[in-house]
């Protein structure tokens, strides 16, 4: 089925208005012979006759009353529409669909929405959480522009993957468990009650991997989807956990930081599809994603040089 054209439409309103072609074909930009060139196809393609012609002037039938309302909301929509794609060409407006795990998402993200909005107040960001392998899925899917996750060891070929920071992992006990040890190795954790985040992830799958090459089975006596819940049931003195040293924030009372031994971290980046257009809103987000990589691998450091009050840290 055709339809009308745009054009055809402007043209239908501007003799509407002017009741005269030669006067609607000077409104709208054309000769009056491509003007009535429109009219009559635009009535072809509706087969239906829109004026009646009466001593030269245009009076609408009653399927040119009809189609008025209709014909004035598709060039309003039309008009829309393009303002719209103005905002986008100037880089008023943007859209960024984000994917990333939990603890990104409550220790990392909100510096960068933060700095990202205030560089771009019109940019909609959109934040879904979800683990490594899933989100690689939504990505090459299309459903993700960008995703901020630990690091697999290998993307399919339609991604692609750039480094951002090592974020080291660290052992959290309850202060019962310290003994004044500066770091615990993975024989000596294994023997304590764990509460270790979920399995699934890349996170855990780290944790796991370095008990396994000291020989070690870990046997969680709980698995959570929640840091801030292990850190709290770690505060009650229910167990002790493995955290990246970014989600450390602020050590709950009764708690103390210590560093694994030996070391292992995560890497963590972001992922995209190779084809993926970098607009503004997208580069904005990237920079200050990588404006806050420093920070990650720091916040560690950052703790163990001005532990707070209520936690201690040894290391």
């Amino acid at each position: 089925m055709r339809h009308p054209t745009l054009r055809q439409l402007r043209t239908f309103l501007a003799i509407v208005e002017t009741a005269s072609v030669s006067l609607a074909a000077r409104a709208v930009g054309l000769t009056q012979p491509a003007a009535s060139q429109q009219l009559r196809e635009l009535e072809r393609v509706l087969d239906v006759r829109l004026f009646d012609r009466a001593a030269g002037r245009f009076i609408l039938t009653p399927a040119g009353r009809s189609l008025l309302e209709p014909a004035q909301r598709a060039l309003a929509a039309a008009d829309d529409a393009v303002a719209s794609m103005l905002e986008h060409r100037s880089g008023e407006t943007g859209r960024v669909r984000v994917g990333t795990g939990a603890t990104a998402c409550i220790y990392i993200l909100p510096g960068v929405l933060h700095g990202s909005k205030q560089a771009m107040p019109g940019l909609n960001i959109s934040v879904s959480i979800g683990n490594t392998a899933d989100l690689l899925q939504r990505l090459e899917a299309g459903d993700l522009d960008i995703a901020l996750v630990t690091m697999p060891r290998s993307v399919g070929p339609s991604l692609s993957a750039t480094h951002l920071a090592f974020d080291p992992l660290v052992a959290l006990l309850p202060e019962a468990a310290r003994s004044h040890r500066r770091a615990i190795a993975p024989e000596e954790l294994g023997t304590l009650p764990l509460i270790l985040y979920e399995t699934g992830g890349q996170s855990r799958a780290i944790t796991d991997g370095w008990f396994q090459r000291a020989g070690v089975e870990p046997k969680p006596i709980m698995e959570l989807g929640s840091v801030e819940a292990i850190k709290v049931l770690v505060a009650a003195g229910l167990g002790s956990t493995v955290l990246p040293g970014s989600a450390l924030g602020v050590t709950p009372a009764g708690t103390v930081v210590v560093e694994l031994q030996p070391p292992v971290d995560r890497e963590l980046g972001y992922v995209m599809r190779r084809e993926k257009i970098r607009d503004r809103g997208l580069r904005i987000f990237i920079s200050e994603l990588e404006r806050a990589a420093p920070r990650i691998g720091e916040a560690f450091d950052l703790v163990r040089s001005a532990p707070a009050a209520n936690g201690i840290v040894l290391a």
